[in-house]
């Protein structure tokens, strides 16, 4: 079988290469196991296909199984090719795209676009090297503006560090290489440096602002500082503009499309937008995430 590789990934490709659930799945099996199926329940490879039923029987535990056993598409009730098209649009959306929105471009529910949607989000989390060499540290509050609530709704300390009301997200960018980022309790000392030294390897270049807290890091890290309260926003190559311009895409997509992130699902999110922020230059995108969505 020849490998078929989308690297656009826009609606019309995935229309005319997957015209339907048998593509989609013969599709899957390629990526999955390379054309060699193998049981998900006890990893024999001695299975008998069922091509009618497109599953297979495992000789070895008497199992009936098909590719989408244990993966993002498992018990799904939706042809393959909305969810093959679900990947297409949220993986094109710089700023994602909402429940809503993705129900009436696939015509599901919007309970079941959202459902999807978080399951892809699963197959989004990305683990890898710790980031090394220059690395801009920074933090960040998700929420709505104090000053556009009403009078009754407004918050003491809203604005700013420290708002009750809104949520921590704190994140390291490897400068020219990717992000990672992260819902936080707080910004003390303990929580900046544990989160920094699960992601980036001791001896790099830190690039933070004056906060107080990151001083605590001087001892692992080569550390520079740019002096925002100063008015000081680039001094040389000392800068963090590069994730505050990250910040600025989740933000805008929290606002624009999504208009609320409960603190519970923000992970979530957050791991949508650094993985496509990670991948932008990659061609091969779609398959990447067909790769992750199978090997969860």
């Amino acid at each position: 079988m020849v490998v078929i590789k989308i690297t656009t990934m826009n609606i019309v490709q995935i229309y005319k290469t997957f015209p339907d659930h048998t593509s989609c799945i013969k599709h899957l099996e390629k990526v999955r196991w390379n054309d060699i199926a193998k049981c998900p329940y006890c990893n024999s490879s001695n299975a008998t296909p069922a091509p009618k039923e497109l599953r297979y029987h495992c000789n070895n535990c008497n199992t009936s199984f098909s590719v989408t056993v244990g993966t993002v598409f498992h018990k799904t009730k939706l042809d393959l090719q909305q969810w093959f098209l679900a990947v297409s649009l949220v993986l094109n959306a710089k700023k994602g795209i909402s429940a809503r929105q993705l129900a009436r471009d696939i015509n599901v529910t919007k309970d079941t676009a959202w459902y999807m949607q978080m399951r892809l989000r699963k197959a989004m989390i990305e683990y890898g090297e710790l980031l090394a060499g220059i690395i801009e540290c920074d933090e960040t509050y998700v929420g709505g503006k104090n000053k556009n609530r009403h009078e009754d709704k407004k918050t003491k300390g809203g604005q700013g560090r420290g708002g009750e009301d809104k949520t921590v997200v704190i994140g390291v960018l490897e400068r020219g290489g990717k992000v990672r980022a992260r819902k936080a309790k707080d910004v003390s000392c303990k929580t900046l440096k544990s989160f920094i030294k699960q992601n980036v390897k001791e001896g790099s270049q830190l690039m933070t602002d004056e906060w107080k807290s990151y001083n605590v890091l001087n001892l692992l890290y080569g550390h520079s500082v740019v002096k925002h309260a100063m008015g000081e926003y680039v001094n040389g190559c000392i800068h963090t503009n590069t994730l505050e311009g990250f910040w600025s895409l989740l933000k805008r997509g929290v606002i624009g499309q999504y208009h609320y992130v409960t603190p519970r699902y923000l992970n979530k999110y957050v791991d949508e937008f650094c993985f496509r922020y990670n991948n932008r230059k990659n061609s091969d995108i779609f398959e990447l995430t067909l790769q992750k969505s199978v090997n969860i």
